[in-house]
């Protein structure tokens, strides 16, 4: 049996308006912290406005999507996780608590 290239996609599109935690978060965020989400919000930004770019064809191989040559065979068994939920089901699980 021959297996095919395995394709990552890093983001799945969805976005909250802001980086930040919201204002009645119980989390506090040091300013390096603050500093970092900045950091990597922006960048993501440019690089979803490469893709766009991209896509209506104005530019061509900006970005491009990691596919692996020889997929790692110990990642056969890998079921991807919805870490939302994960999150969602370990807040009501502490609520319970």
């Amino acid at each position: 049996m021959t297996s095919s290239p395995v394709s990552r996609v890093v983001y799945n599109g969805k976005r909250n308006s802001s980086p930040r935690s919201p204002p009645n978060s119980s989390e506090i965020f040091t300013p390096a912290h603050e500093e970092n989400v900045r950091f990597i919000y922006e960048a993501w930004q440019g690089v979803e406005r490469d893709l766009r770019s991209q896509i209506s064809g104005s530019e061509r191989g900006l970005v491009e999507e990691y596919v692996e040559k020889v997929p790692n065979p110990s990642l056969k068994t890998f079921k991807p996780i919805d870490l939302s939920d994960l999150k969602r089901r370990s807040t009501q699980d502490a609520k319970k608590s």
